[in-house]
C-alpha cells in the first residue's frame, strides 16, 4: 500500500507523491525559546518523527529542516504586547541572547530524549536576519506591504483566497472585530517588521531599509523554508493551533512572492489535553514538562509509546494512570524483545500488515497492535526478534538500544532457556517440559506467563 498523507489544504487523504523522485523536503514548525517546552508541545514533534520515520521506511531521502523562533514572536497571534524573548528576560533577569541558549539546549536535550530523529538542519530566526528583509522586500515590491507608526504589515485583503487553509471566515472577523485595531487595516493582517518604539532600546533588534527593529514571527519560517528547500517542497508541519494563524500567513507571503502555496501537503498534530479537555498551554501556567516525568521515575520512551496510541490527528487526553500504563507496556515489550534470540529474518507477511497501517495516514494505534499480535505470536523467537526491529525503525522505542539489567544467570542455563523458549513456540511441549526439569534439577525454577518465561533461582538444595 503506497503512503497516503492526510492534507490540511484539501482536508482529504490523498497519496503521497514527492515532488522530486525519491525525496521529501520537511519543514517543521519547531519552538519559541523562551521558556521550557511541555509534553504537549513534544507531543508534535512526536508525529513528525513518525512521518519522517515513515517517509524513509518507503525509501525516501528526507530533508528535515526544524527551525528556532529566538525573535520576533509577540505575545498573541494578532501582533499585540512584547516579544517572548523580551518578556522571558524581563521575567529571569537574564538576556535574550542567554535565554535563546538555554531553552534551546533544553529543548534539544528533550527531543533527544524521545528519540526523535535529529534533523538535517536546525535555523535560528536570528542568523536569518538578512532573509527576512530581502523577503519583506519583495513583499514590498510585490504591493502586499504598507506602514504604519509601528512597522510594516501585509495586507491580507489583497489576496482573495487568504485564509483557505482554515476556512476562514474574513467577512465575519472583520464585521465581529473586538479588538482595537491600532493603525493595521484589517484584522488579519500581520506584522512583518515592528520598529522599534523611540526611547525603547531593545535586545535583540536590527537596522533594516525601513528603520531599526525586529522581524514579526511568521516571516521567518516563510524565509528559511524557502531558503533551505526552495518555495515549493514536499511536507510542511506543525500543531494545530498553526493553522488559522501563523499557517495561514506563511501561505499569504510566499503566495505573494514565489507564487506557490509553499508547501503540497500541510499537516497538523492535535492537541493533548488535560482533564475537562483544557489545552495543555504555557500562557496558563499550567503545563507538564518532560523533566516532570522524569523526577516521577517515568522514563521518557514511555510518553512516547503513549502517544503512538492515539492518532496524531485525534486529540490525547493526558492522565498519570495511562502514562503509568504506557510505561508497563513499554517495560513488557522491552523484555519480551530481549528474550528472544538474534540471528533470524523478519516476517515478511506481519512486515506488510505493519506497513499497511503506517501508510494509512500513520495509523500508528494500529501499527502497534500488529506489534503485540507478533510479539503474542507462535513464530520461531529469532523471527520475532527481527521483525520487532523492523517494526522499531517507525515506532522509535529504541527497543535495541535498551539493555536489561545485567543477569548473573550462568551462560549454560541462559542457553537452556533459549531452547526452551524455541521448544514452546514450536509446541513441542515435551521437550519444553524435559528443559523445565533439567533447569530445576540445575538449581533453576521456570514460571510461564503472558510476558514470557521467568527464572527463579531455588538453588541445588532445594532441588535436589
Amino acid at each position: 500500500m503506497p503512503l497516503a498523507l492526510y492534507d490540511t489544504w484539501s482536508r482529504t487523504v490523498r497519496p503521497f507523491s514527492p515532488i522530486h523522485a525519491g525525496q521529501a523536503g520537511m519543514y517543521c514548525c519547531g519552538p519559541t525559546v523562551y521558556d521550557h517546552a511541555h509534553i504537549g508541545n513534544l507531543r508534535t514533534y512526536l508525529f513528525e518523527d513518525v512521518l519522517r520515520r515513515a517517509l524513509i521506511r518507503n525509501g525516501y531521502e528526507v530533508r528535515h529542516i526544524v527551525n528556532i523562533t529566538d525573535v520576533g514572536h509577540l505575545t498573541s497571534d494578532a501582533d499585540e504586547g512584547e516579544d517572548k524573548m523580551e518578556k522571558g528576560s524581563r521575567r529571569t533577569g537574564e538576556s535574550a541572547w542567554a535565554i535563546a541558549r538555554h531553552y534551546t539546549d533544553a529543548f534539544v536535550a528533550d527531543w533527544r530524549a524521545l528519540n526523535l530523529l535529529e534533523p538535517t538542519l536546525w535555523c535560528r530566526a536570528t542568523d536569518h536576519i538578512g532573509e527576512q528583509i530581502a523577503f519583506i522586500d519583495e513583499l514590498e515590491r510585490a504591493g502586499y506591504v504598507y506602514r504604519t507608526n509601528d512597522g510594516l504589515y501585509f495586507d491580507t485583503s489583497k489576496q482573495d483566497d487568504y485564509g483557505y487553509l482554515a476556512r476562514l471566515d474574513r467577512a465575519g472577523l472583520q464585521a465581529g472585530k473586538r479588538v482595537a485595531l491600532g493603525a493595521k487595516r484589517n484584522i488579519t493582517d500581520f506584522a512583518l517588521w515592528k520598529f522599534t518604539p523611540p526611547g525603547v532600546k531593545r535586545q535583540m533588534e536590527w537596522d533594516s531599509p525601513w528603520g531599526r527593529g525586529f522581524p514579526g514571527w511568521h516571516i521567518e519560517c516563510s524565509a528559511m523554508s524557502a531558503k533551505y528547500l526552495g518555495a515549493w517542497f514536499d511536507i510542511h508541519c506543525g500543531g494545530e493551533d498553526h493553522i488559522a494563524v501563523h499557517h495561514s500567513n506563511e501561505i499569504a507571503q510566499t503566495q505573494a512572492a514565489h507564487g506557490t502555496r509553499l508547501a503540497n501537503f500541510w499537516m497538523h498534530g492535535h492537541f493533548l489535553t488535560l482533564d475537562a479537555d483544557t489545552k495543555m498551554s504555557k500562557s496558563s501556567g499550567d503545563f507538564i514538562r518532560l523533566q516532570t516525568l522524569v523526577s516521577r521515575n517515568i522514563d521518557p520512551l514511555a510518553y512516547r509509546y503513549l502517544c503512538l496510541t492515539a492518532h496524531y490527528r485525534s486529540k490525547l487526553s493526558f492522565s498519570w494512570a495511562a502514562l503509568e500504563a504506557a510505561q508497563t507496556a513499554l517495560a513488557r515489550l522491552r523484555n519480551l524483545y530481549w528474550s528472544w534470540p538474534e540471528g533470524g529474518c523478519a516476517d515478511a507477511e506481519f512486515i506488510a500488515r505493519f506497513d499497511a497501517q503506517v501508510n494509512e495516514d500513520l495509523n500508528l494505534p494500529r501499527a502497534l497492535a500488529v506489534a503485540w499480535e507478533l510479539a503474542k505470536s507462535t513464530l520461531p523467537p529469532a523471527t520475532l526478534r527481527a521483525t520487532m526491529d523492523s517494526f522499531d525503525t517507525v515506532l522509535g522505542l529504541g527497543l535495541r538500544d535498551w539493555k536489561p539489567v545485567k543477569s548473573d544467570i550462568p551462560e549454560n542455563i541462559a542457553m537452556l532457556l533459549t531452547e526452551r523458549a524455541q521448544a514452546r513456540a514450536d509446541k513441542d511441549w515435551a521437550k519444553a517440559d524435559r528443559l523445565r526439569q533439567t533447569l530445576s534439577t540445575l538449581g533453576w525454577k521456570v514460571e510461564d506467563s503472558k510476558d514470557g518465561q521467568r527464572l527463579i533461582e531455588i538453588g541445588l538444595e532445594t532441588a535436589e
